[in-house]
C-alpha cells in the first residue's frame, strides 16, 4: 500500500491537506516506552508552518491528539494512533487546479492515477502537510531509540547554492546531534544560515523558490543492524526519505563523489579502538552490505525548489485541452529545506527502529 511503511514497526499515514485532519497509526511499536509528549510537541513545532519568514503563511497548531496506544504516558504495544487537525485552510485558492495542474506537482499524475477523483485542495494526500504525521511517528521512534543510546540529527547542508559546514562523518556524536535541534535555523554555521536566509528571501521577492540538501547523521548504532539486499539500511532509509514530498535523491556516505575515486582511496580499513572493531574511516557512511558497521550513519537528501511559485507559468487545461497561463494562489514556502530537516530525522528514526525490532534487538 502506498501510504504504509515498515516491516515490524509499521506506519500508515492518512488524510488530506484541507480535510478535517491528517494522522498516522503506528503498529508494532514496542510496549513499555515512556513518551514525553512535550518533547513530541517541540519536535513537531520545528516542522510546523507559519513560524518564520522562509515558511508558508499557513499557520497550524499541529497538536497531536492521541486516540489509542498510550496509557498513563507509556506505550501499550497496541496500535498508537494520532490525529492532527487542519484549521487554517483556504480551499478556494485551489479551485482552478481541478482542471489546471501545477507544473512539477502531483496534480496531473494524481488525477490520472485516481481517475480525477483525487482531492486537489492544497495538494490533497500528496501535500507536504502529510509530513506532520510522519514527524509525529518519527518523534515517537526517536524517543524509543534514545533509550538505546541512539541520536539522530540533521541540518541544512545547502540552500540556494549556499553551503553549510558538513558533518564530520568520523566524529559526529550524539551530543552534537542533539544540540542541533535547539537552533532556530537548522545549520552548523550561523554565518551560513544568514546567507541561506538571504538567498531564500531573494527568491521570494523574485516570485520564485530555491531548493537544497539536508544532511542527516545517526550516532550510536552498533554494528550488525540491517539485512542484505532489499532489507538493507540504505534500502529502508532511502525508501522512506524518498517518500517525503520534494525529495528527489538520497546518497549515503561520500555518495556520488565515490565515482571519481579508486578503491584504494575509497575503502574504509578495519581496525580496533578501545576494544571495538570498526572501520577506521567512514567513506561508506556507516553501512556496508546494507548492515551497520558501527560508525556514524551519514546520508544526504536532495530537496527540489518548491513547485508552487508566484510567477505565472504555463499549463494545460485538462477540460478544454488548451494551454493556458497559470497564476498559483495559496500560501507556499519559498524554500522547503528548513522544515524538511526534522522530517528527514523522523524518517530515519522510523526506518531504524523498524530494523531494530525486526532483528529482535529492541
Amino acid at each position: 500500500m502506498g501510504s504504509m511503511f515498515g516491516e515490524r514497526v509499521r506506519i500508515s499515514v492518512f488524510g488530506e491537506s484541507h480535510g478535517r485532519s491528517v494522522g498516522v497509526v503506528l503498529d508494532g511499536l514496542p510496549s513499555g516506552i515512556p513518551l514525553d509528549l512535550d518533547e513530541v510537541a517541540a519536535f513537531l513545532l520545528r516542522r510546523a508552518p507559519g513560524r518564520a519568514l522562509h515558511s508558508t503563511a499557513r499557520r497550524e497548531a499541529d497538536v497531536p491528539e492521541i486516540q489509542s496506544g498510550l496509557y498513563r504516558g507509556v506505550t501499550t504495544g497496541t496500535p498508537l494512533c494520532a490525529l492532527i487537525q487542519n484549521f487554517n485552510t483556504h480551499s478556494e485558492d485551489y479551485d482552478d487546479l481541478r482542471t489546471k495542474p501545477r507544473p512539477s506537482h502531483a496534480d496531473f499524475t494524481g488525477s490520472v492515477r485516481y481517475g480525477g477523483f483525487n482531492d486537489p485542495r492544497g495538494g490533497g494526500h500528496f501535500s507536504g502537510r502529510l509530513t506532520a504525521p510522519i514527524a509525529f511517528a518519527g518523534a515517537v521512534c526517536l524517543q524509543a531509540l534514545q533509550r538505546k543510546g541512539i541520536a539522530v540529527g540533521a541540518h541544512a547542508l545547502e540552500i540556494g547554492g549556499v553551503r553549510d559546514a558538513a558533518f564530520d562523518a568520523e566524529t559526529v556524536d550524539a551530543a552534537f546531534l542533539r544540540g542541533l535541534a535547539g537552533r532556530g535555523f537548522p545549520v552548523v554555521s550561523e554565518a551560513a544560515g544568514v546567507r541561506m536566509r538571504e538567498a531564500i528571501e531573494a527568491a521570494r521577492r523574485d516570485l520564485d523558490s530555491v531548493g537544497g540538501i539536508v544532511e542527516c547523521a545517526v550516532a550510536g548504532v552498533p554494528a550488525g543492524v540491517g539485512d542484505p539486499i532489499f532489507g538493507g539500511l540504505e534500502s529502508r532509509i532511502g525508501a522512506i526519505v524518498l517518500a517525503i514530498p520534494a525529495v528527489k535523491g538520497v546518497e549515503f556516505g561520500d555518495g556520488f563523489a565515490m565515482a571519481a575515486r579508486r578503491g584504494s582511496e575509497n575503502n574504509d580499513p578495519i581496525g580496533i579502538a578501545d576494544g571495538v572493531v570498526a572501520p577506521t574511516t567512514n567513506h561508506a557512511g556507516g553501512i556496508d552490505g546494507g548492515i551497520s558497521n558501527g560508525r556514524p550513519i551519514v546520508f544526504r537528501a536532495v530537496v527540489k525548489p518548491t513547485a508552487s511559485i508566484a510567477r505565472t507559468q504555463r499549463t494545460l487545461d485538462l477540460a478544454t485541452g488548451t494551454e493556458e497561463a497559470l497564476s498559483i494562489r495559496g500560501r507556499h514556502d519559498p524554500c522547503i529545506v528548513p522544515r524538511a530537516v526534522p522530517v528527514v530525522e523522523a524518517a530515519a528514526a522510523i526506518a531504524l527502529l523498524d530494523a531494530f525490532v525486526a532483528l529482535g534487538r529492541y
